[in-house]
């Protein structure tokens, strides 16, 4: 374990996503794959509740094939594909049946940043993972490994002992409702460079757990 960190059990991912995710600033995921090993440290992050609760939320209209996951045991990765071409990753938290994730925005890569590069091509460092779909193409994280225990391999996590400083605000391109001042929960690490830029939300929609159309539930 390294110095000022601690590897999590899984209880202590059975707090709200509200207040776990300033808890996952500065937390190093280490994601292995037949072409190596990426770790993240981790510099923003955003909340989402669950059903009837938070309404840019997948999980707001309640459970479906696609939102299972974020209503499973906590710890595990909720993978979920956006705008027909990305795929955006979360941690599940809270108690199985309470459906609360936490979505990865934007890290440093730390280590595996070769692979990483090889993988997003010719971009600055602090762009590797600079945005949640950026972040999964870096690590390597595919659509198929939504559902994966975020505590064994192929991830690995490491949270550190104390809180970050951090800042929070609205979330970034949430339509509607949850995308105001009334849910300001976007933390992220200030002066890091990897922390994405603030876009309110567009008439094409978001890019975070934002509520789909009944349609694609």
């Amino acid at each position: 374990m390294s110095t000022g960190y601690f590897s999590p059990s899984r209880d202590v991912f059975t707090a709200s996503s509200v207040d776990l995710a300033p808890r996952l600033l500065g937390a190093r995921l280490t994601h292995e794959t037949d072409a190596g090993s990426v770790v993240l440290r981790i510099t923003e992050v955003e909340a989402y509740l669950g059903d009837g609760t938070d309404p840019g939320s997948h999980a707001f209209r309640g459970r479906t094939r696609r939102n299972e996951v974020m209503f499973g045991e906590p710890a595990h990765v909720y993978v979920y594909f956006t705008y027909g071409m990305h795929a955006c990753a979360n941690i599940v938290c809270s108690p199985a049946g309470t459906a609360s994730a936490v979505l990865l925005r934007a890290a440093e890569v730390v280590a595996g940043a070769q692979l990483a590069q090889a993988r997003r091509g010719t971009v600055p460092p602090r762009d590797l993972a600079r945005g949640p779909a950026r972040l999964t193409v870096a690590a390597g994280i595919r659509l198929d490994e939504n559902g994966a225990d975020a505590l064994a391999a192929p991830f690995a996590l490491e949270m550190p002992v104390r809180v970050s400083p951090h800042l929070s605000g609205p979330r970034v391109g949430v339509s509607g409702e949850g995308g105001t001042e009334a849910y300001p929960w976007r933390f992220w690490i200030p002066g890091d460079p990897s922390v994405s830029v603030y876009r309110p939300a567009t008439r094409r929609g978001a890019r975070a757990l934002r509520t789909p159309p009944p349609s694609r539930g």
